[in-house]
């Protein structure tokens, strides 16, 4: 069974939001209120509210990396994801883990990026040669 996720969490403004999601990122916007928008997040629908976002802190070991949790993450082909790093580098985004690939020559090598909203809210980027090794062991 395929389906999409939706996912929703708090910003503290939604003017600033747009600016990221939309101009930076690339998602497209779809329903909004006065306290809410939904985004079209790279096919999956993330709803944005306003409110105080989730901790995170900085404990999740993948590989040589320490990652924040908890994220949001997505998944891309390879030149989706590279086009997508270099948006962000040209933006002078302040990244936690700077685009990098790891597991090289492993059954789930892949390249990883992440960075944050200006809220605080961490987001991950993978990017895949091949799809269907996305959950090889």
């Amino acid at each position: 069974m395929k389906s999409i996720f939706h996912l929703a969490y708090n910003v503290r403004n939604l003017e600033e939001a747009r600016e990221f999601y939309v101009n930076t990122l690339g998602c497209k916007e779809g329903r909004s209120a006065a306290t809410w928008i939904d985004l079209d997040f790279f096919g999956h629908q993330l709803s944005l509210h306003i409110g105080e976002p989730f901790l995170t802190n900085t404990t999740g070991k993948v590989g040589e990396h320490i990652v924040p949790m908890p994220h949001l993450g997505i998944i891309l082909q390879y030149k989706d994801w590279k086009n997508l790093a270099n948006k962000l580098e040209e933006k002078k985004t302040n990244f936690v883990i700077k685009p990098v690939l790891r597991f090289e020559g492993l059954p789930g090598e892949q390249y990883t990026m992440f960075f944050k909203d200006p809220f605080g809210n961490p987001i991950e980027a993978k990017g895949f040669k091949d799809l269907s090794k996305v959950f090889d062991s």
